[in-house]
């Protein structure tokens, strides 16, 4: 068997793993540029190959930058798969197209290692297989992508120059322990460092800093493994301890300590000094513990609103940058989010001194998926197959090891949809012996043999009910004897909310159930950020890939654009839902007043105040200042209401209150907005019939509107309108197209459970397979009438008797333009619709002007997503109103249009005059049918027109590209609607 076919997880010569740790012994860093060419087949492995020579010429090779990926330099090309393997499954065999790449550098060392120490050679990430030679000799072999490997080079050194080589193949026997949802992008991704090892120094140390919650005693429990004497000390806490031999070590009381928590990041500084090293960390004291069907920090229950978060960047890949990941965790902070789930593998070493520092709740998952084998039904899975048991219990060793000094770490995962067996099982043994102080989580144990919670991927509602509340259903997968055990423990979603492109919807009802049910302790969003890859085409327009753009034969295309931010950066109106939906201060206002509950762990309101404006159609007319009153975590208090503001309007009068913090936090400015609500106040008049006239001019004008012969608008005050067409149709959301959960558009009850995975077809299927996107419109009739004109419209696909028939009813009032629109469903329908309105088609000049609307805002929002949506006054250029998602679909809808300013047109709802709901207003460069059938922006048509999208109404979004369908009552369903609007 070749190495890379070696299930063992690397050579003997392998220090055992250790804490990361700061510590002021030297350190040479190797990183930098590396001489590198790359192979196609994986060459033999033979003991000295000629490039580890320090004699051989490589000046011909490639340079490379390490840390990087071979396939983001010009080398190969990226593969990204959700669930496949992009090599057969054969384990522990890997194809002998197997690309390897081979690094070399040369260093200057200046002698050897202090007298009596050691120098390491650490290796913090490299993907998969790696075989090291120093100075022509082996040093040794690892896999493990994500996990750090050190080696003792002491006696491998020279005084001078040194010559380091490394070997790594893409593909090796571990790449089937690593089939995370991700790109495949090999190398040396991570630090490259040589570690002086001063004699008498400091080799480990596990900090276990205990908080009793009651009384606040800290206890502070050392596990060292070091030369004596040992000087410990906490100056804050008056601790200044020597231990001069093993015996000494005991655990110090340390009086009353304040608690971490991811809201309140207290740390404290220590330091350990032996005779040869001091190591410096910053502790936080807290208890994790479980009692019953609670999951407690700090004696209160831990509620996770949190992301799953991968380490990805558009340009670097998986190499770590300190300043984009502030920049994330301060992102993320602003948006109400304070909990992490590391998928699917521990990150860079110093992501988690962010995370004490900043205050995030962390699941640390282990660097383990085996999740291709589901497709043939689990059949040789490694995590139950004894020559995989070493390398599973390594993997979650150096895991542990690694990162056990981090205070934001509250819990460890196993991995992720492994499927589940004895190595597992024996990992989670490892652990609870290692680190008793902390839960275990893995989500594919569903019988709860071997884990602390239940936790569960995009579970439906009813089953949420089922599991917390009046029991309707067994427990997933499992008999009722498990059923029993995982109901009896804390439950956690580990993954729900698909925020794959416009979405995910129905947070609002996912977090309703995490107020309700105190056994649910919140879950995690996947996820954070879209994955795609900066890229140019032929004629340098710049773009972000995605699965199957660079030529993969096996790949699993957009999917990997699932983040609630962009590949950029950029925030997604989804994140805006999620911070609304997660606000810290839950916050209503009614007549009764302003009511607010404190939703924290940790803080009180002492940092908070409340804001309030009143707006008329938008406008302000005056705001003020209210005092929060000090509410401790759970508490709630109601505020009277400002004062009334003059008199009544004939318009729309809204109170806005925010929650906002008085001063600058960390993570963000002062005046930081938290939470809102509205409230409408005042009373609207409504206008009666108003005496209607038709001028006509001649046989096609209504003053100073301009039909043609079929009684479609072609001009209007001279600006050319084109319209309206009837429209079913919207670009697919990804949300639309996925069938990984059951549709409510059955009758199956295992689907509208959420259990029928893969067995109904998408929303967007059934949609195309009904010709939803291609009407044909054929008029019924144009009819002049004393006060304009009316036009009869019915619209049905090619090949069908099912569609829409649609009445326009134009009039004209003291020079403005009215319509009158209503459409009723024909024939027997059996799936919802994407959307029902209709579409005008505007010069593409007026793409130019700023969009300014009284109406929903400021971002898109959609039945199910619209918790953040607020009514007032907005701007935007017309590319602003739409999000440039990963893959080109429905964007930039906006319910609840009054009124809409766009150079010389100027619209508003006549919903005062006749009672019809508001419309929903869209601009968009392209119509739906264009934006559907590109898979990339660049790939779209140049615009013929700016495209006017009236809706009645539209279907919600859901989370169906990787969960749950939209729920029925925001689902579209096939009905008689209308609205009424103006031009003026």
């Amino acid at each position: 068997m070749t190495r890379v076919s070696d299930p063992t997880p690397g050579s003997p010569s392998r220090l055992p793993p250790r804490a990361a740790l700061r510590s002021d012994a030297p350190v040479v860093r190797l990183d930098g540029e590396w001489a590198f060419r790359l192979h196609e087949t994986a060459p033999e492995d033979d003991a000295v190959p000629a490039f580890a020579d320090p004699s051989a010429d490589v000046s011909g090779w490639d340079r490379i930058p390490v840390p990087s990926h071979w396939v983001l330099n010009g080398h190969g090309h990226p593969t990204y798969t959700n669930l496949q393997y992009p090599f057969p499954i054969d384990p522990p065999f890997v194809p002998d197209a197997n690309p390897t790449g081979e690094y070399r550098r040369t260093f200057d060392w200046d002698g050897p290692a202090r007298e009596g120490g050691r120098v390491v050679l650490r290796f913090d990430g490299v993907e998969s297989l790696a075989t090291v030679w120093l100075n022509g000799r082996e040093v040794g072999w690892f896999t493990g992508s994500r996990l750090a490997t050190e080696f003792d080079v002491t006696e491998l050194l020279v005084s001078g120059e040194n010559v380091i080589a490394v070997r790594v193949n893409q593909w090796s026997a571990a790449s089937y322990l690593e089939d995370q949802d991700q790109w495949w992008l090999p190398g040396i991704f991570r630090d490259v460092t040589l570690l002086v090892r001063p004699a008498h120094g400091i080799d480990d140390v596990f900090v276990h800093a205990d908080r009793e919650p009651v009384t606040g005693e800290g206890l502070l429990d050392i596990e060292v493994q070091a030369a004596f004497p040992l000087q410990v000390s906490l100056p804050e806490l008056g601790v200044d301890e020597t231990w001069a031999g093993p015996t000494d070590v005991r655990a110090l009381a340390v009086g009353r300590v304040d608690a971490w928590t991811a809201e309140i990041p207290r740390l404290y500084d220590l330091t350990i000094s032996s005779p040869g090293e001091t190591v410096s960390l910053r502790v936080g004291f807290r208890r994790i513990e479980i009692v019953g069907d609670r999951l407690l920090a700090d004696g209160r229950p831990l509620v996770f609103r949190g992301v799953n978060r991968h380490e990805t960047h558009p340009d670097r890949g998986r190499v770590f940058d300190e300043v984009d990941a502030r920049r994330d965790l301060e992102l993320m902070r602003r948006n109400n989010i304070t909990a992490i789930r590391t998928a699917h593998q521990p990150p860079h070493p110093r992501f988690l001194d962010l995370a004490d520092e900043m205050g995030f709740w962390v699941i640390l998952e282990c660097d383990l998926e085996t999740h291709g084998f589901w497709d043939v039904e689990w059949r040789d899975n490694p995590t139950d197959d004894p020559q995989w048991r070493a390398a599973c219990i390594d993997r979650m060793r150096r895991t542990v090891e690694r990162d056990k000094n981090h205070p934001s770490v509250v819990m460890w995962s196993l991995g992720n949809e492994s499927g589940t067996g004895r190595n597992l099982a024996e990992m989670a043994e490892w652990t609870r012996r290692r680190d008793p102080s902390r839960p275990i989580h893995y989500e594919g144990d569903t019988e709860g043999a071997y884990t602390d919670v239940y936790s569960r991927m995009y579970p439906a509602l009813e089953e949420i009910h089922s599991v917390c509340g009046e029991q309707t259903m067994g427990v997933h997968e499992v008999g009722p004897a498990a059923g029993a055990r995982q109901r009896a423990k804390p439950f956690i979603l580990c993954e729900y909310a698909h925020a794959m492109g416009n979405g995910p919807g129905a947070l609002a009802e996912y977090e309703e159930l995490v107020d309700r049910y105190p056994r649910l302790h919140g879950g995690f969003v996947w996820e954070w950020r879209d994955h795609g890859l900066r890229s140019r085409t032929p004629d340098g327009r710049e773009f972000f890939a995605y699965g199957g753009d660079f030529g993969e034969p096996v790949h699993d295309g957009p999917f990997v654009m699932d983040g609630l931010v962009l590949s950029d950066g950029t925030p997604s109106p989804g994140l805006g839902e999620l911070a609304t939906v997660w606000a810290p201060i839950a916050t209503s206002v009614d007549d009764d007043g302003i009511h607010l509950r404190n939703r924290q762990h940790t803080l009180g309101t002492e940092h908070l105040e409340v804001r309030w404006r009143v707006e008329d159609d938008g406008v302000g007319v005056e705001s003020g200042v209210i005092e929060l009153p000090a509410l401790a975590p759970g508490e709630s208090s109601t505020l009277p209401l400002p004062p009334p503001v003059g008199e009544t309007v004939q318009g729309e009068r809204w109170l806005t209150v925010e929650i906002a913090w008085r001063h600058a936090p960390s993570w963000g400015p002062a005046g930081h907005v938290v939470a809102r609500a509205q409230h409408r106040l005042g009373v609207e008049l409504q206008l009666g019939p108003a005496p209607l006239y038709a001028s006509w001019c001649d046989d096609r004008r209504i003053g100073d509107a301009v039909f043609d012969a079929r009684g479609y608008l072609s001009s209007w005050q001279s600006l050319p309108i084109s319209g309206p067409v009837p429209e079913l149709w919207r670009a697919p959301t990804e949300n639309d197209r996925g069938k990984s959960s059951g549709s409510y558009e059955t009758a199956d009850p295992a689907l509208t459970s959420g259990r029928g995975e893969e067995e109904a077809p998408s929303a967007a299927s059934r949609w195309l397979e009904r010709g939803l996107d291609r009407l044909q419109h054929r008029v019924l009739s144009v009819e002049r009438t004393a006060s304009g004109l009316v036009q009869r419209v019915r619209s049905l696909p090619a090949h069908a008797s099912i569609g829409i028939e649609s009445t326009f009813e134009w009039t004209v009032e003291d020079g403005a333009l009215r319509l009158r629109f209503d459409a009723r469903p024909v024939g027997e329908w059996d799936c919802t619709w994407p959307r029902v309105g209709a579409r005008f088609a505007l010069p593409v000049e007026l793409s130019d002007a700023p969009a300014t609307w009284f109406g929903t805002g400021p971002a898109e929002s959609y039945p199910d997503s619209a918790t953040a949506a607020t009514v007032g006054r907005f701007v935007s250029t017309v590319d602003g109103l739409a999000v440039t998602y990963g893959r080109p679909q429905e964007t930039g809808h906006r319910p609840g249009l009054r009124r809409l300013d766009l150079g010389p047109l100027h619209l508003a709802s006549d919903d005062a005059r006749t009672g019809l709901p508001q419309p929903g207003f869209q601009l968009s460069l392209h119509t739906a049918q264009e934006l559907s059938s590109a898979g990339h922006h660049h790939e779209l048509p140049p615009s013929s027109a700016l495209w006017l999208y009236l809706d009645a109404a539209q279907h919600g979004l859901g989370s169906r590209a990787c969960g749950p369908d939209v729920l029925p009552r925001h689902a579209l369903w096939p009905r008689s609607v209308g609205w009424s609007v103006v031009l003026r």
